[in-house]
Formats: structure tokens, C-alpha cells, sequence
């Protein structure tokens, strides 16, 4: 499979995944760039926070709100306090290792993947 093709899969496999069960595409997208492509966790997180912009915004979000499943007021509030938690997560992450933040997120999607399956 030549150059760009590989990644065109990785993003409909990515956007399938997150459209269909409402993950972040991070959460596919982070390991995969780490295991698969070998980037470090910075690059993951920082390549993939840039594929989403676009298409998040743009496309799956309008078809939550024509389905009437977007809480607007709800989402603007979280949004405000999006934009400088993921202004600070960001800064933050520049300073930790490579390999402790691999941990963290590995950690992270265990803990979360735990609860979904064991707690309510």
C-alpha cells in the first residue's frame, strides 16, 4: 500500500469507531500513531488533535444536531471550558517525558475502560 493510503485507512477506521461509539478519536488514533507508526506520544497526540479538528466540528457534529442530539447551551459551556483545559493539558504535556506520558494514557484508557465494562 503506497505513502497515503495507509493513513486514509487509519482515518475512516478512526472515524468509523468514534462516529459509531462516541470515543474520542484520540483514543484510537494515540495508540495506533505509537504502536503502529512508531511516533512518540507527543506526535500522536498532536497529529491526531489536529486530524479531528475538521471533520469533527464540521461533519459528525452537524449530523448529532439534525438528529436533535446535541445539548447546544450544554455544549458551549464545556467548550469555553474546553478550549483552556486543552490550553493548559497541552503545556502541561510538553514537559512530561515521552515515555511517562505513554503511561499516563495507557493508564488513563485502562481506568476508563474498566469502569465502562465493571461499573455503572
Amino acid at each position: 500500500m503506497s505513502g497515503g493510503w495507509i493513513y486514509i485507512i487509519v482515518g475512516v477506521f478512526s472515524g468509523l469507531v468514534s462516529g459509531s461509539l462516541g470515543v474520542g478519536g484520540g483514543t484510537i488514533m494515540v495508540p495506533l500513531f505509537v504502536l503502529a507508526f512508531g511516533m512518540s506520544q507527543h506526535d500522536a497526540q498532536g497529529t491526531a488533535l489536529a486530524v479531528m479538528l475538521p471533520p469533527v466540528f464540521i461533519l459528525a457534529v452537524w449530523r448529532y444536531y439534525a438528529a436533535g442530539h446535541v445539548k447546544v447551551a450544554m455544549a458551549v459551556m464545556v467548550a469555553l471550558g474546553f478550549l483552556v483545559g486543552a490550553l493548559l493539558g497541552a503545556q502541561w504535556a510538553q514537559a512530561i517525558p515521552a515515555a511517562s506520558l505513554r503511561r499516563y494514557f495507557g493508564g488513563f484508557l485502562l481506568i476508563v475502560g474498566l469502569k465502562m465494562i465493571l461499573g455503572k
